[in-house]
């Protein structure tokens, strides 16, 4: 009962959705108004939104139907239109015996006429009876500058017509050595651009039983040509182009992937070239079918004439006679192989890569442990073509002309279809090819944003994340092939990373970012570029040895600014104790020393506010700590030379003044502050830099254990003059 209500409830809804004076928001008015409150309306919205979901899969429903639909009718009409072109051609030819009725009446009656005159004429009369054929047989040239061949029937005259012709294209010896292969029909043609319909240039066609020969014409040698292009019947479709004034008498020729647009000099030669392409490609077609038909037929056993058969043979003679090899024969006359041709242009112009493969796949291994007669390296060649042909549009499926938007993931297709036919290096080229330019890309697109920091964790997020959605599609795409494939994703890698440090250097050291935000920078790339340990890819020492220069040159310049600072610093120096004037200001300093490393800052402090250090000092101690730092984190192994030789310079800065000021000055009071300010730069801040250095690098200085002992001289004897450098 609850679910005839409910049907009937549905369909109701859907006659007062579908009405045509359907008003949305009249009827969300009237609805609100309706219920009872919340339940009820979320009801209602379930029950829509079932019935928009109905109505989508009804519409899905009826989309396929369509389409399967279309897809009848298209070979419908491509089934008429082959009957068509069947009926076309039986008229044409039913045409062409109906006239050639009188042409084979009036030899006879040219015989009568003359038999009669020579019976009413006396000595020698019979002048006059003249064959009035003579000389009609061999090369009749047609209107228009075109021709067809009808010379006897023997091969020598139609090789020697061929040989004739060809003499005059240059460039085309090379198609006399088929066998068998003569001269149909040949004209002059013009060619247009097939898509503006502009005049390209004079050629002339010759037709001959398997081929299309176009050659041009050679302007400054009349009556030769030079040659352009040869087209195998077999792969040819020709098309009539409908007459649109003054672009008139005119065919196509298609040539997959291409095509081309002639013109003939006038309606009769394009009714020539139209039928005499026709009727020599069916006369191919049946030739080839029936030497396949023939290859596939079994043979019997050759039979041997006896003895007594043949009253010339030897009788003395018993050496038995060798036996004949049978070439063994493969039956080629299967459906699908016979259609395997047509399947595959089907296959390759509805973009299904697939199953072009699964019929190659199906061919190869029927045709293995097989030999390869005639018939079957026919049908090779045939599939080779459209091997190349499909290679072809695999290989544009991946170019970066192509959209890069799906990730790695949409090139999977061409790729796995590209491997499938053996084309392992190919496939992998092409794919990374397409990944550089979609990263290129995604660079490119990011906008700079204001913040440095900030957009270096988009550029971060971008270019890993891609590098990592590449490596994983390669390593599924090319699991189990050659493993030079993974060594050119190494190099890609490599390549890749260098377009990502240009971008980053551009933004963070072109820039001229101060070293703290360098050293942030630098270090979210490495934990970017950690994260590529996951599927066993470490390109951390590809990071450095690119960004190597950059931080080398952002090291100097932040330690020029610094011994500037403290030279700066020095040449106003005093000698006299710190005042921060208020406890806050003291123990914001406090913290600021602890946070340096400095934990025992609190006996240089005296009563209220005051410090019993030098600012110079002060300022030195935060200003190399902060500097080492920021140092550390943008250390590795290559940097190890540039930081230690940059902190020695910086320290020897501030050693020297004290050094040189501990001896000149004569005030004892000034002179016990600055033993005072002495004793804490070599007794708290250089240890304290030494050992962070330590932690930091894993592995002591030996530098900054050389100049921490220097300074035992001052300790040991003030007064002398001796310097520390």
């Amino acid at each position: 009962m609850v679910m005839a209500m409910s049907d009937s409830g549905a369909s109701r809804l859907r006659r007062q959705l579908e009405s045509g004076g359907f008003e949305a928001r009249l009827y969300v008015k009237q609805l609100s108004q309706q219920s009872d409150g919340d339940r009820d309306l979320q009801e209602h919205r379930q029950r829509i939104q079932a019935l928009a979901e109905e109505t989508a899969q009804n519409l899905k429903r009826n989309v396929y139907q369509n389409y399967r639909q279309f897809i009848e009718t298209a070979r419908e009409i491509s089934y008429l239109e082959s009957e068509m072109y069947q009926l076309s051609h039986l008229l044409t030819e039913q045409k062409s015996s109906l006239e050639s009725i009188p042409l084979t009446l009036l030899p006879a009656a040219a015989a009568a006429g003359a038999a009669a005159a020579s019976g009413g004429e006396e000595g020698g009369g019979g002048a006059g009876g003249r064959d009035p054929l003579r000389g009609q047989a061999g090369f009749f040239p047609a209107p228009g500058g075109a021709s067809r061949d009808s010379s006897g029937p023997g091969e020598e005259g139609k090789q020697r017509t061929l040989t004739t012709l060809l003499e005059k294209v240059e460039g085309c010896r090379h198609l006399l050595e088929t066998p068998g292969q003569y001269l149909v029909y040949n004209g002059d043609l013009v060619e247009y651009d097939a898509d503006h319909m502009a005049q390209l240039q004079r050629v002339h066609g010759f037709l001959m039983n398997d081929c299309l020969l176009v050659a041009t014409w050679l302007p400054q040698r009349r009556g030769m040509y030079r040659y352009d292009a040869l087209y195998a019947l077999d792969g040819l479709a020709v098309v009539n182009v409908k007459d649109n004034p003054p672009m008139k008498d005119m065919f196509k020729l298609l040539m997959f992937p291409e095509s081309r647009i002639f013109q003939a000099e006038n309606a009769k030669i394009k009714r020539e070239w139209l039928e005499v392409l026709e009727e020599t490609k069916r006369a191919l077609s049946e030739k080839r079918r029936r030497e396949q038909e023939e290859a596939a037929a079994p043979r019997g056993p050759p039979q041997v004439a006896s003895k007594a058969s043949n009253p010339f043979e030897d009788e003395d003679d018993d050496e038995p006679a060798a036996p004949e090899v049978e070439e063994e024969k493969v039956d080629l006359s299967m459906e699908w192989i016979q259609e395997l041709p047509e399947d595959l242009d089907v296959s390759i112009a509805q973009r299904d890569f697939e199953g072009a493969v699964d019929l190659l796949d199906k061919l190869n291994h029927y045709l293995e442990d097989k030999p390869s007669p005639p018939p079957v390296k026919e049908l090779r060649a045939k599939v080779d073509e459209r091997v190349r042909q499909l290679t072809e549009v695999l290989v544009f499926e991946l170019s970066p002309d192509r959209s890069l938007r799906g990730g790695p993931k949409a090139t999977r297709r061409a790729v796995s279809q590209l491997i499938r036919l053996g084309q392992c290096t190919k496939a992998c080229e092409l794919f990374l090819r397409n990944r550089a330019a979609a990263v290129h890309t995604a660079i490119r697109q990011l906008r700079i944003e204001g913040a440095t920091l900030l957009y270096i964790h988009k550029l971060c997020h971008v270019f890993f994340t891609s590098l990592l959605e590449t490596a994983r599609e390669f390593e599924t795409d090319f699991a189990g092939t050659d493993s030079g494939c993974y060594s050119a994703f190494v190099v890609w890698a490599r390549s890749a990373m260098g377009m990502f440090v240009d971008a980053f250097s551009k933004q963070v050291f072109d820039s001229k970012e101060s070293l703290s935000t360098a050293a942030e920078c630098v270090k979210v790339a490495k934990e970017h570029c950690q994260q590529l340990g996951d599927i066993g890819l470490d390109l951390t020492f590809v990071i450095h040895a690119l960004l190597v220069k950059d931080i080398q040159g952002a090291l100097h310049s932040y330690k020029e600014i610094i011994i500037e600072a403290t030279k700066h610093r020095n040449s106003e120096e005093m000698w006299r104790r710190m005042n921060l004037m208020t406890p806050e200001a003291l123990g914001k300093l406090k913290e600021e020393m602890k946070s340096c490393g400095v934990s025992n800052f609190e006996q240089y402090t005296g009563d209220d506010c005051w410090v019993n250090l030098s600012y110079t000092v002060v300022a030195f101690t935060k200003q190399t700590m902060g500097f080492l730092e920021e140092a550390l984190k943008l250390y590795f192994p290559e940097l190890h030379m540039v930081l230690l030789e940059s902190l020695v310079e910086i320290i020897l800065v501030a050693v020297q003044h004290v050094d040189y000021s501990l001896r000149c000055e004569q005030d004892p009071e000034k002179k016990a502050f600055i033993r005072q300010n002495a004793s804490f730069l070599y007794e708290t801040v250089l240890p304290v830099v030494e050992k962070r250095f330590e932690e930091g690098v894993g592995k002591p200085a030996k530098q900054l254990q050389d100049l921490r002992n220097a300074s035992r001289l001052i300790r040991v004897n003030p007064e002398s003059t001796t310097s520390v450098v």
